[in-house]
């Protein structure tokens, strides 16, 4: 066991958790496609970096449509990443390294290939196997129009029609049917999918499109209200966070309670006054704060959203939980790197590209990474994030695999950038990810930026990480008390109940350091001063 096991029943509320996507992280068996034999393999590489927990995407069965979200099979391991033994061996083995495992819960929607969906399909109109899903009569005189206005969230209209007339609903791509979670046998099914996995040893779920599930009784236009998943709609829309759906979390929340120490962390992209709505006590343990993803780089915007959800998680007995990046977002080492205000995935495609100033976003990103790691609360870093990297966001558009380009009409390029093979080596037909060329190709400057490279480098990313994690456990997890310091409008700095401080210059010129003992530093300090784009820890002594 490592020395950095968290232990007791709330040891999510400080822990610092590594984000897998499969398919990209380590390739065990050559096929190019990442597999649970490469994670096993690099399980020692994340006890050295010093994490508590691994969140695993989908590694369902899957005709993988949408990279694993499309879910035929919720209780088995699609062969291109193993069998249901080799993810049993997974969890043990992380946990033989003091490390807890937490898988994805897709809920919202099946693969069109789930047994359920197919049976749906064969039974007709009117059957009860379509009930499971939101099948409905089209409008217009031969029932030729959609249901309703509702779009998907990759683009194009979120209703599909089938031969025999029909239409079913799918908010993502038509590979992905809404679930109907009005159905009692859907609820049924899920709560035993929670089981199965738990009595596996999982330590909890992420929930995937968490504000999703229930959707309006009378599916009633959206009209000039916005589509889009985001926190922007008005309370009441027709399929994003309705109220309806904490009856089902609590249901789910009764499950683990059920089980020791175990969680659930939302994938809710809401309004950020609606958030502790799913942190109540008996809702979810912990929701992603999408607006600290989705901040400027500016010192008075991350101040406020600090404050904000540090009260808002505390007045629940939750915690905050923050996050850099995903597999859904544009890497931050490379948002950081763009005039603020732009649209980041927008920017994939339509550029222009020569806004993008790297070495700044690269130093951004380390500082960072002590901003977040120094906060009250959980955080989660994506893989790659301790690298150091920034997005593939040059990818030829014919090996985009996402389905955002095709739905979206090629408007918009997708999220396959974020999703690249790591490098772990410095050469090789797919930089130490495997033995052969990896699904996604890789940028031309990864290889300097591979894990070995950046091992032996004391001033490498990867070892700012590991430093920074190390310190973390040490100086930033004692208690939950933040007090935000002014330094300057472009400064963000606070200090926690301990006294450990974080100091992080926003501006555009090097600031005086505070007193206190230097922890750490995400750049090197000149004559007692903090650089622009940097982040200092200090102690008082």
């Amino acid at each position: 066991m490592s020395d950095h096991t968290t232990t007791g029943t709330d040891w999510w509320r400080n822990a610092v958790v590594y984000q897998i996507y499969p398919r990209s992280f380590a390739d065990g068996n050559g096929d190019g496609t990442g597999d649970i034999a490469g994670m096993r393999a690099r399980l020692p590489y994340l006890a050295e970096l010093g994490i508590d927990a691994i969140w695993v995407n989908p590694w369902y069965r899957s005709p993988l449509n949408d990279g694993g979200y499309d879910v035929a099979d919720y209780r088995n391991i699609d062969e291109r990443f193993g069998s249901i033994d080799d993810a049993q061996a997974f969890v043990d083995e992380a946990g033989g390294h003091g490390i807890r495992v937490i898988v994805d819960l897709v809920p919202n929607h099946t693969s069109s290939e789930h047994a359920w969906f197919q049976a749906a399909l064969a039974a007709g109109p009117g059957s009860p196997e379509r009930e499971r899903y939101h099948f409905l009569p089209g409008r217009g005189d031969d029932g030729e129009l959609p249901p309703s206005d509702w779009t998907s969230v990759f683009g194009g209209r979120a209703w599909e029609r089938c031969p025999d007339g029909e239409w079913y609903l799918h908010l993502f791509d038509s590979t992905q049917p809404d679930l109907n979670w009005e159905h009692p046998e859907v609820r049924a099914e899920f709560e035993s999918i929670l089981r199965f996995w738990l009595d596996r040893g999982v330590a909890g779920f992420r929930v995937d499109v968490a504000h999703a599930l229930a959707k309006h009784p009378d599916y009633e236009d959206v009209g000039d209200r916005d589509q889009r998943d985001g926190p922007r709609w008005t309370e009441g829309h027709p399929f994003w966070d309705r109220d309806e759906i904490h009856p089902i979390i609590r249901s789910w929340r009764r499950v683990l309670d059920e089980y020791d120490d175990r969680m659930m962390v939302a994938e809710a992209w809401v309004r950020a006054d609606r958030r502790p709505l799913y942190l109540r006590p008996d809702e979810y343990h912990q929701a992603f704060d999408f607006e600290f993803l989705s901040a400027d780089w500016d010192a008075e915007q991350f101040g406020g959203i600090i404050e904000q959800s540090t009260t808002a998680a505390r007045d629940v007995g939750s915690n905050p939980t923050w996050v850099l990046s995903n597999h859904d977002v544009v890497r931050h080492a490379t948002r950081y790197g763009l005039p603020g205000g732009t649209d980041s995935a927008a920017w994939l495609l339509d550029g222009p590209h020569h806004l993008l100033d790297a070495e700044q976003g690269h130093r951004r990103a380390r500082a960072a990474a002590l901003l977040t790691l120094a906060l009250p609360g959980s955080a989660y870093v994506y893989q790659g994030e301790e690298l150091g990297l920034p997005e593939a966001w040059d990818l030829s558009t014919d090996v985009l695999d996402d389905p955002v380009w095709t739905d979206s009409g090629h408007r918009r390029k997708g999220r396959d950038g974020c999703r690249v093979p790591i490098p772990w080596e410095a050469t090789g037909p797919s930089l130490g990810f495997g033995d052969a060329e990896g699904w996604l190709p890789q940028p031309v400057g990864y290889a300097a930026l591979a894990a070995a490279v950046q091992h032996d480098d004391d001033g490498s990313t990867l070892n700012l990480y590991r430093s920074a994690l190390r310190i973390r456990r040490e100086h930033f997890t004692a208690d939950f008390d933040i007090t935000m310091i002014d330094l300057g409008a472009d400064v963000l700095a606070f200090e926690r109940g301990n006294g450990a401080r974080c100091v992080v210059n926003m501006g555009a010129v090097p600031i005086a350091i505070p007193e206190g003992v230097v922890l750490l530093a995400s750049a090197p300090l000149d004559d007692g001063e903090l650089p622009a784009d940097a982040a200092v820890w200090l102690a008082d002594h």
